[in-house]
């Protein structure tokens, strides 16, 4: 009989995808969340782009960010649909479908390659519940998400189509590489690059240097570079890209470089809790026997190569590691998969007290922070602001994540007047949103408070003597 289709097998695949189905389900609660750190960055970008009428370009108060558009090309459309005071949902929406997508293709690539359906199943929660992505960056309304699932979505299709010696699953690859860049940045082409150099060396070479697979990938190269030259031309892009990079090798000095050697794998460590800690002490304990696995033996040489360039340079940051998550977690699964049933049971108990856990923060222990400390007063702040400064011109210098958040609500609830820019290089009457009291700019005419940080409204001209409207509800002010 088919081990996969055992009266057995098929529980433990019931029970895990059920786990899988709650874990998933405890992202929704943050859909009605304010706005968190610089959230409001791809929302309020998003609106502008709509705004001004602007297809390609990333804009920020009006300037351009230099940035890819696939992101904000998702959440225009849906927000558009819905109504723009829903943009920062339909942004947290896009992020956590991304989330939990990213474990259905960790269960694809799972079963492609070991065909047992509780396995795939097992991987794809522990990914789910990897501790960084569960309980924060995989819903955050950041890209990092959408960017990982196609990151790794193209290793997964480019290992499949290796596996296969399938075409048409090395142009999904592509594809998906190709989105990959178009969401975030060139790294997408390091983390793949990565995992062919490891799957050629893993004896699928006569495949990779096949003609079908360097026409293909001569196109994926081809297209950052057509992008940059016809689409980008004028905007400096593929410069300011590469400049992004070459920072980040140079260290900011010895002892910051090796205090960064020993901190990032101990905080990457802590970010795949707690299942990649349980299955780290098991192999230590050498409970676990994988030396015959050669698609566990690959899936580490791949993370290996995703990981090194970021551990080694001397400036970069553990949520540059969310494309490897989804490898990670196929990983700690099968070392988990391999020390027996009793280590997937107690893995089991700690990913639901996990859970539980994550229900109480989202359900009770957040949004009491938000509505005492931060979170509800950038929105009551956005209110009183468009009733201070009502019928004059109203602009901002503060960039910071309070300042982002409040001239996010300020847009949204404006609307159809324009989103708020920088403030002209000439400018006699209004109001400016900053960071602190300038008279160079003008005498403060309001402040908020907003958790730890003040928001200064000053005032220019003959907005300084205007009498503040009443502060009443103001339509679009949603979470």
């Amino acid at each position: 009989m088919n081990p996969d289709i055992t009266s057995a097998n098929l529980a433990a695949t019931r029970r895990w995808w059920w786990l899988f189905a709650i874990a998933a389900a405890s992202f929704l609660p943050a859909l009605g969340f304010y706005y968190v750190g610089e959230e409001a960055i791809f929302p309020k970008s998003a609106l502008e782009m709509w705004w001004h009428g602007e297809p390609i370009r990333r804009l920020l108060f009006g300037v351009d960010l230099q940035h890819n558009p696939l992101f904000t090309w998702l959440i225009i459309p849906l927000s558009a649909l819905l109504g723009w005071e829903w943009m920062l949902v339909v942004t947290r929406g896009i992020t956590i479908a991304a989330t939990v997508l990213s474990g259905l293709v960790v269960a694809g690539l799972a079963q492609v390659l070991y065909a047992n359906r509780a396995f795939s199943a097992a991987a794809a929660v522990i990914y789910l519940t990897l501790l960084d992505l569960f309980l924060y960056r995989g819903w955050l309304a950041y890209v990092d998400p959408l960017f990982g699932l196609l990151v790794f979505a193209s290793i997964a299709a480019l290992w499949i189509a290796c596996e296969r010696r399938s075409t048409p699953w090395l142009c999904v690859a592509v594809l998906a590489l190709t989105g990959a860049f178009l969401a975030k940045a060139l790294t997408a082409y390091a983390f793949y690059g990565g995992a062919a150099i490891v799957l050629l060396l893993r004896g699928h070479w006569r495949f990779l240097l096949g003609p079908a697979s360097w026409v293909l990938h001569m196109a994926a190269l081809a297209f950052p570079l057509l992008w940059f030259k016809f689409v980008m031309a004028s905007s400096g892009q593929g410069t300011r890209m590469f400049s992004e990079i070459v920072a980040k090798l140079m260290p900011q000095s010895f002892a910051d470089y090796a205090l960064k050697l020993v901190a990032y794998p101990m905080e990457a460590l802590l970010c795949v809790a707690p299942a990649g800690v349980i299955a780290l002490w098991l192999l230590l304990r050498r409970r676990v026997d994988a030396g015959g696995d050669r698609h566990l033996i690959t899936a580490v040489l791949i993370l290996l190569a995703g990981f090194l360039p970021y551990w080694l340079a001397p400036q970069s940051h553990v949520r540059y590691l969310v494309p490897l998550y989804p490898l990670a977690g196929l990983v700690i699964a099968r070392l988990l998969w391999l020390a027996g049933e009793g280590a997937l049971a107690s893995t089991r108990k700690w990913l639901i007290g996990l859970i539980v856990v994550k229900l109480a923060v989202v359900l009770v222990a957040f949004p009491i922070y938000q509505q005492r400390y931060r979170g509800a007063n950038y929105a009551e702040a956005a209110q009183a602001i468009i009733a201070r400064t009502a019928g004059q011109p109203l602009y901002t210098l503060n960039v910071s994540a309070s300042g982002l958040s409040v001239t996010a609500y300020i847009d949204v609830a404006r609307l159809p007047l324009q989103p708020l820019s920088f403030p002209p290089v000439e400018w006699r009457d209004g109001f400016v949103l900053a960071y602190d009291p300038d008279e160079k700019i003008g005498p403060v005419a309001e402040q908020y408070r907003l958790g730890g940080n003040t928001l200064y409204l000053l005032c220019r001209g003959s907005a300084c003597t205007a009498q503040p409207a009443a502060v009443q509800p103001t339509a679009g002010l949603r979470k």
